[in-house]
């Protein structure tokens, strides 16, 4: 959504909003109107930058002056108020960008439009008034549905504070941007910066931790992106220009809220562990995934997605999994929903993982051996990527991490982020402060790890602690040890860190978690590591299977094997005596019964 902010007079008062890097900035040369620019100097317009449109804003204004206008200001577009006709706009059209107002009420005629479709660039909507120029006040936006050219079109008339949230919820495929005047100001012509802040960051959807966040073009820092075939380009296109309004619509987060809690069984509890606290002498607390229904954090990601793709009408599902809690939670809300559901799986992940193989098989989904390479989560990634070059109409691919070309590592991880927006509700209701001292969880792509990282990203007190599959020892030859190993190039559609050959191909990871045995990280961890955000570190199988019966005998909790290697960690740090710690249990130990079994001789 373009955003234009329109009336302005003052030069500091221009320099502070064009820092705010709006699309279009409109300046009024109409007398009447108490935004009249007269005066304004020249200058005063120069160090807006080129990425800005500067529109002059005309009411019957002679083409003379208009021409004049546009080469002493400089000015990429002209937006037209008055009575204007089609032939007077063809004549501006071609050399700068034309905009033509209209006043909508409930008898507003729109078959008017036709004859400017061809002449101008975009139409503006506003309220109909017996003056020329806005009000203020605004219309029944319902009103827009009848309109049916495909101009594209800005919307203005009464936007402010109060209701800029409602206008995300305009679907209208022609909708283009909003036009923010009157109710932004201080007085007239002079706005209010703290809030069209406020209304940028609610258009953008940006939020208070966008420091380590997302930008606009699908990076954290240097890390991200849509590295992707041609042929993937329309799937991935669809859901980038569609996945916030549809998951910040009041419905979707009604039906997603319902189902996280009667379905999935959350909150999750935020469990007090006393021994393991007195072992390591500081609170230690246990946000329990693993009680989540299907046993893990996945299902969080899996409901927000079936329910995004059932909203893109898609009728089939695929989906890449390693430990295999990502398939069976995929597997899970198709049967939910009654949609077709095949996951993809590495040859190796299926016989170490048989037990989600059959849970799998059991909810209805179709799973097919990944017989490529390593045979384990990078290679099923491969097969289900193919596959989706191969369906893109009527499929979508449920990316179980938070990896992947964006949106996907900024969708997961906002479905994700439910860990860490409960963990600081129970946190505060245990200890008095929502802010621990540490949060730990374990990291392959990372989902777990970024949901309970992120609603504390910009809280830089609190340390956060990633732990990684150091396999048989980071310098054995069989690790996923990512960051201790890697550098940075593309994997899987987002530049990140990797660990590869020094021609750029992949090393094929190792670790005894099929979850961990992935050579990458989510571009949004590497930035977190690149940046000193995150601590970065690596745990051993051994260390981690040890630490796993650990967690048996002193709670009474039978960890996966993933968690295992952040619980393992905790041998390696020191406390303070009043210092809280939150360790993510991102899933339960039943999955990998036989590799303990196997490992103790039990």
């Amino acid at each position: 959504m373009k955003i234009k902010v329109c009336g302005l007079k003052h030069p500091d008062n221009i320099e502070a909003v064009t820092a705010l890097q709006p699309d279009y900035l409109g300046f009024i040369f109409y007398g009447k109107s108490p935004r009249y620019m007269a005066g304004l100097p020249v200058d005063a317009l120069q160090a807006i930058p080129a990425t800005i449109q500067k529109t002059g804003v005309f009411v019957n204004e002679s083409a003379e002056n208009i021409e004049k206008l546009i080469a002493e200001y400089g000015f990429d577009a002209i937006q037209l108020h008055g009575d204007e006709s089609p032939e007077f706009c063809a004549a501006f059209k071609g050399r700068v960008t034309v905009i033509k107002a209209f006043g909508l009420n409930e008898g507003f005629d729109f078959e008017q439009l036709k004859d400017y479709a061809n002449n101008v660039d975009l139409f503006l909507f506003d309220t109909k008034t017996k003056e020329y120029g806005g009000s203020g006040k605004t219309f029944d936006w319902a009103i827009l549905d009848q309109y049916k050219l495909e101009v594209p079109f800005f919307l203005s008339g009464g936007i402010g504070p109060e209701n800029i949230a409602e206008v995300k919820n305009i679907t209208h495929p022609q909708f283009y941007g909003v036009d923010l005047n009157s109710r932004f100001e201080i007085e007239p012509g002079l706005k209010n910066i703290e809030k069209l802040q406020q209304a940028f960051n609610i258009i953008n959807n940006k939020k208070q931790q966008m420091k380590y966040g997302v930008n606009e073009q699908g990076y954290y820092g240097d890390f991200g992106g849509a590295y992707i075939p041609e042929m993937l380009y329309p799937n991935v296109e669809e859901l980038r220009q569609q996945y916030l309004n549809i998951i910040n619509s009041d419905d979707f987060k009604a039906e997603f809220d319902d189902l996280l809690k009667n379905y999935v069984g959350r909150p999750s509890p935020l469990y007090h562990a006393k021994r393991y606290s007195e072992k390591y002498g500081a609170n230690i607390f246990f946000k329990r995934e693993d009680l989540n229904h299907t046993g893990s954090h996945k299902i969080n990601n899996a409901i927000g997605q079936i329910l995004l793709a059932k909203r893109l009408g898609k009728k089939r599902i695929i989906a890449e999994t390693g430990a295999g809690q990502h398939g069976v939670a995929t597997a899970t809300v198709c049967a939910l929903m009654g949609i077709e559901c095949v996951v993809y799986m590495g040859e190796i992940d299926m016989a170490r993982q048989a037990p989600n193989v059959s849970r799998m098989k059991m909810l209805g989904a179709k799973v097919v051996p990944a017989t490529s390479g390593s045979k384990t989560l990078k290679d099923a990634t491969n097969e289900a990527l193919r596959d989706w070059i191969g369906n893109p109409v009527d499929t979508h691919y449920i990316i179980g991490s938070v990896v992947g070309p964006y949106p996907y590592p900024d969708m997961v991880a906002r479905f994700q982020s439910v860990i860490s927006a409960e963990t600081k509700k129970q946190l505060l209701e245990h200890t008095g402060n929502e802010l621990p001292q540490y949060v730990l969880a374990c990291v392959g792509g990372g989902s777990n790890a970024m949901g309970m990282f992120y609603h504390f990203l910009d809280d830089e007190n609190v340390k956060l602690v990633a732990v990684e599959a150091a396999g048989k020892g980071v310098n054995s030859g069989e690790s996923a040890a990512t960051t201790a190993l890697g550098n940075e190039g593309v994997l899987h559609g987002s530049r990140t860190i990797l660990m590869q050959t020094e021609d750029g191909q992949v090393v094929e990871p190792y670790s005894i978690s099929a979850g961990l045995d992935y050579p990458g990280i989510g571009p949004q961890h590497a930035h977190l590591f690149k940046s000193h955000r995150g601590e970065y570190v690596s745990i051993t199988d051994d260390e981690a299977l040890q630490a796993g019966l650990l967690c048996c005998q002193l709670e009474g909790i039978i960890p996966a094997i993933e968690t295992a290697h952040a619980l393992a960690h905790l041998e390696k740090m020191k406390f303070e005596a009043n210092d809280n710690v939150v360790i993510c249990i991102s899933g339960r130990g039943d999955k990998d019964l036989d590799t303990y079994i196997k490992y103790f001789g039990y």
